[in-house]
């Protein structure tokens, strides 16, 4: 008997992915494992880059996602891309924390996928413009987690939900 493509990529695959919300200030750090129908929690948790100097903010940022790889081995990496912000160094900060993460990622082979923070509202809650208590919500309920999980936590479990939820349609168009 034939299985369908998603069939078989779903059945055989665990993929662990990575998602993550970059900031100057605190990077969210969400990391979820897939088999293309399931999503199970594995680690989350917010990188606090403190208030120094802004190179040193993007070293704790580089180092603590590095060793986050290590650690938990991830297959793929999710982040989200940068919006405009009304404040233009707020968004030029938000670019190099970006690049920060990125680079962590990519210094360690893994591919990176970037989302528009509406597209993984959209996946996650149903509503693009869904507010950050609607995405900490619709995480928990997902992923099954009790208690409080921090906003930019959340939105990194979301981002690599959001991919979680693309992986076999991008897959498919390779």
């Amino acid at each position: 008997m034939c299985q369908s493509f998603v069939e078989y990529f779903t059945m055989n695959t665990i993929t662990r992915i990575l998602g993550i919300d970059p900031g100057s200030i605190t990077t969210g750090i969400g990391i979820v494992d897939t088999d293309g129908r399931n999503n199970k929690l594995v680690h989350f948790q917010p990188i606090k880059c403190g208030n120094g100097e802004f190179p040193g903010r993007l070293k704790v940022i580089f180092t603590e996602i590095t060793a986050l790889i290590h650690k938990y081995q991830p297959n793929e990496v999710s982040i989200e891309t940068v919006f405009m912000a009304k404040n233009a160094g707020s968004a030029l900060k938000l670019g190099q924390a970006r690049g920060a993460a990125i680079c962590a990622a990519v210094a360690m082979d893994l591919p990176v996928y970037e989302y528009a923070p509406k597209t993984i509202k959209l996946s996650v809650v149903g509503k693009g413009a869904a507010a950050k208590t609607q995405v900490q919500y619709m995480v928990s309920l997902l992923l099954n987690i009790k208690g409080v999980i921090q906003e930019d936590a959340a939105d990194a479990l979301a981002a690599a939900i959001c991919h979680a939820n693309s992986r076999w349609t991008i897959s498919s168009l390779k």
